[in-house]
């Protein structure tokens, strides 16, 4: 799917939403200013947890809690993580269960967490074109999604 506009990136996430549940785990990737932190802001629209949703750089990790009883948001942002020992020390895993996790840079080090994922990858391709999203499901969660948010 193609994605011009913040907006567009925002409408993506809340439809991502739709399809999230507790214990879900969704790894972000892409370059600088592709849109995580934008594609996360509508996912936490879509889970109607309390904001502001801003990217969680220096804090690591953001808990953001439901305001109608649904999963909370955790939003963790890895950037700065030096390796597996530092995103061990997040203790992610006692929260996973319970929450929807989405991790910002998570790539090559959230694997572990959980066996199911859903993978998001944003592609710019140069400044001002359209950001390319794709989705690849991992394990028997996601057996079934389309690597085209739009579809499903």
């Amino acid at each position: 799917m193609r994605s011009s506009t913040a907006e567009e990136m925002r409408a993506l996430g809340v439809r991502l939403a739709s399809r999230l549940r507790a214990g879900d785990l969704v790894v972000l990737s892409g370059p600088l200013g592709a849109g995580k932190t934008t594609l996360v802001q509508g996912i936490a629209e879509g889970l109607k947890v309390r904001g502001p949703i801003t990217s969680p750089t220096f804090v690591i990790a953001r808990v953001h809690p439901s305001l109608r009883g649904g999963p909370a948001l955790v939003h963790v942002d890895a950037y700065r993580l030096g390796g597996e020992l530092e995103v061990d020390d997040l203790d992610l895993d006692a929260s996973l269960e319970e929450s929807v996790t989405v991790v910002e840079w998570g790539e090559g080090l959230v694997e572990g967490l959980s066996e199911d994922r859903l993978e998001v990858h944003i592609t710019r391709p140069e400044e001002g074109e359209a950001r390319e999203v794709t989705l690849r499901g991992v394990g028997a969660r996601w057996a079934d999604t389309p690597s085209d948010p739009a579809q499903g």
